[in-house]
């Protein structure tokens, strides 16, 4: 665990709220690592937001669409969700700092995939899945832009070289 007070809360909040992912993370070394869990946490903050049915829409909405500014201010936060959950949303200043402290090559895929998901959950709150397009848009924007934004992060670790058409090949 390391010494660093929002580091070590975001790597003991990780292994409660994701079991398998914590462990294949924790195999990294240790700027990927302190990076993806990091990255992790705030996409599981997002999509507490998101899964939370108490909070209402005119609330949700602005939170979901303006998360990625959020994650800038270690002084925001928002109750909601439930166990570990709830912690990690009511303490989620200890992630905005980690965030903080990363590089800024990191810093800008987060945002981004943070902004991207966002927007994509905003626009399926209160509308039915009603197709077979709807449901791969909305798996898209909940689960794919995950995959998307740890290729991006590897790449930006320089450990990781990417084909040409990689971002192509990962959503077909």
């Amino acid at each position: 665990i390391p010494l660093d007070p929002h580091l070590a809360f975001c790597c003991s909040t990780l292994i409660k709220v994701s079991r398998t992912f914590s462990f294949v993370i924790q195999q990294l070394g240790t700027e990927l690592r302190n990076t993806v869990c990091v990255f992790y946490l705030i996409l599981r903050a997002l999509d507490t937001v998101e899964d939370d049915t108490s909070i209402p829409m005119e609330i949700k909405l602005p939170i979901l669409i303006d998360f990625h500014r959020h994650i800038y201010d270690p002084d925001w936060h928002f109750s909601c969700g439930t166990k570990e959950y709830k912690v990690l949303m009511d303490q989620f200043h200890h992630v905005s700092a980690a965030f903080l402290q990363l590089e800024k090559r990191y810093q800008e895929v987060i945002e981004d995939t943070t902004k991207k998901m966002g927007a994509g959950m905003a626009k399926f709150i209160g509308k039915e899945v009603e197709t077979v397009d709807d449901y791969d848009e909305y798996c898209h924007h909940a689960a794919g832009l995950v995959g998307l934004g740890l290729s991006k992060l590897f790449l930006a670790s320089e450990l990781e070289i990417l084909t040409p058409d990689w971002e192509q090949i990962s959503n077909s």
